[in-house]
């Protein structure tokens, strides 16, 4: 309740930041043209984010025969969560992560790398695919398409102001602009903060995702073990994702590149260490 809690007052403050650049702008057609754009980009990325992501990474479909203790353990588990089954995919790549992506659950996908079925038991697997499909039942992609649509319209209404201001279209009224600061707020802080908003609630479906993903197993120790074992691997072999799909997998796939302090604050995953310990702190239900 916690973490969906958190995600409608981030995206209420996404909602607050666009309407302050809106006024600082002094008109309406601005930010509904930047929405307008921003929205059809993100609903192209939401309807189609699977196949693009899919073969980015060069995932291939498989089948039951291919794969019978992968396929058996995720029946199980979308029964238990009431879940249509997604289609299976594998990435061939040796390090080992997954991730979820469709835009709802009857067009579901759950990807698991080659490396992570080497290196995970049944029950470590168990507690990352229950994660992945807590992704699935909460429909994350389209929270985060929203997220997208707002941060992008505020970076492109920044855009706009900036080409305005090289150009000579801004409006002298301090009243209506907000003034030389409000507009320097809007150019430069405005965007930073979107961004810093939108991974916010990034991290925050992560921890949802670990909650209801452990109690979806019956045992949070089962995906907290996955995670420290995924985590170990992402520092030493990290995976070459794409930045944009990054926020994705289960564990941050760049983490051997963002070690540093902006890396963290600009990451789209929580801290492993903490999302073990609150998984720690659960009570198995069986």
């Amino acid at each position: 309740m916690a973490n969906r809690l958190k995600t409608v007052l981030l995206l209420g403050l996404l909602t607050g930041l666009i309407m302050g650049v809106g006024a600082i702008i002094g008109g309406r057609n601005g930010i509904v043209y930047a929405f307008i754009f921003a929205g059809l980009f993100n609903f192209f990325a939401y309807w189609f984010s699977d196949k693009i992501v899919l073969m980015m990474y060069r995932a291939k479909e498989i089948t039951p025969d291919q794969a019978p203790r992968l396929f058996s353990l995720i029946q199980q588990l979308t029964q238990s969560a009431g879940l249509p089954m997604p289609r299976v995919t594998v990435v061939p790549v040796a390090t080992p992560n997954a991730f979820a992506t469709g835009r709802n659950p009857s067009h579901a996908v759950v990807a698991v790398t080659e490396g992570i079925l080497k290196i995970l038991d049944e029950r470590e697997l168990a507690g990352v695919i229950a994660h992945e499909l807590s992704h699935v039942k909460d429909r994350d992609i389209l929270v985060s398409s929203i997220a997208a649509t707002m941060a992008g319209a505020i970076i492109m209404l920044a855009r706009m102001a900036q080409w305005a201001a090289i150009f000579g279209g801004v409006r002298s009224n301090n009243d209506r602009d907000g003034g030389v600061l409000g507009f320097l707020f809007m150019i430069i802080l405005a965007p930073i903060a979107a961004m810093l908003i939108q991974l916010a609630i990034s991290r925050s479906r992560e921890y949802l995702a670990d909650e209801e993903g452990a109690k979806l197993v019956g045992n949070p120790n089962y995906l907290a073990d996955a995670l420290e074992k995924l985590e170990y691997a992402a520092v030493k072999m990290p995976l070459e994702a794409n930045q944009a799909t990054a926020h994705m997998f289960i564990v941050n796939p760049l983490r051997g590149r963002r070690a540093s302090f902006f890396g963290k604050l600009f990451s789209t995953h929580p801290p492993t260490e903490e999302r073990v310990r609150r998984l720690r702190a659960m009570k198995p239900t069986f």
